[in-house]
């Protein structure tokens, strides 16, 4: 299906002020959406009025093994429809690993109409053979594969180097964006303190590791976390674990049109006001 690109409610009279900002289809600047259940008439709705800000949909946990088949393709095609890739959370990979079904896995995953896979180890334990194993596995049956480093449990911490060390690896082994857990709280694991608040040093220290923060997507559910992410890192950082009703808010804010940005574009800003 091919889409007519909408003309902007202002366009012509109101210029985006960030202009460094990337249209899609990008590989930075990814915007990943959360969904825990949206049925298909909220799906349309929110597709209508913001796919063009959206690169993924992450279908969360393991909730699509929740879904009828018949919902799960019309879902999945529908959001295909609008430039939008679509992936199942990384807790049904995990289940399905432990379970020893992953080749099934794919094989569904196929047939539904997912288009990536998530490899994580938020919840189990994954040899580093098998990790690899995994993403060449999905890669070669024809998925895109996003990996996932930290755990869900808040007492596990990253750890800087090890974290740098498994990024690498998994870009090295087909990995197109390495995530950083965050989950859909975004307190108390990845980067995120029992409050919510960055941890800008362990974040710097796996920046300065990897040399490129267009090498991961960090999951921030909280607004206050992308405005942090985005002053601090630019418009077109990866984040991911938006909230659906968060996509327009978090793309006003990535092109200078919320105040947050916006005071900090015009401070180098040449005075271009007219009457």
């Amino acid at each position: 299906m091919n889409r007519i690109q909408p003309v902007s409610a202002w366009d012509a009279v109101v210029a985006l002020p960030e202009t460094k900002r990337f249209p899609k289809p990008r590989t930075e600047g990814i915007t990943m959406v959360i969904d825990k259940g949206l049925g298909l008439t909220e799906t349309r709705e929110l597709l209508e009025m913001a796919a063009d800000h959206m690169d993924f949909l992450k279908i969360a946990f393991g909730s699509s093994a929740l879904y009828p088949t018949r919902l799960m393709k019309e879902k999945l095609a529908l959001v295909k429809s609008y430039g939008v890739h679509v992936y199942p959370g990384g807790t049904l990979f995990e289940i399905a690993f432990y379970q020893g079904m992953l080749k099934e896995f794919l094989t569904r995953a196929q047939e539904l109409g997912f288009t990536y896979v998530e490899i994580s180890e938020g919840t189990i334990d994954l040899p580093r053979h098998r990790r690899a194993e995994c993403i060449k596995m999905a890669r070669d049956w024809g998925f895109g594969v996003v990996s996932e480093i930290g755990k869900k449990d808040k007492s596990v911490k990253i750890q800087p180097a090890a974290a740098v060390e498994q990024i690498l690896t998994d870009l090295e082994n087909g990995s197109e964006k390495v995530i950083i857990e965050g989950r859909d709280s975004g307190k108390g694991v990845g980067i995120y303190d029992d409050q919510g608040a960055v941890n800008d040093s362990l974040l710097d220290e796996i920046l300065a590791g990897i040399k490129s923060a267009s090498k991961i997507l960090i999951e921030a559910p909280q607004t206050s976390q992308q405005n942090h992410l985005l002053l601090k890192l630019g418009p077109n950082v990866n984040l991911g674990n938006v909230q659906p009703h968060d996509v327009l808010t978090l793309e006003s804010t990535r092109v200078g049109l919320r105040g947050d940005t916006l005071r900090e574009l015009l401070k180098n800003a040449p005075r271009s006001y007219r009457s």
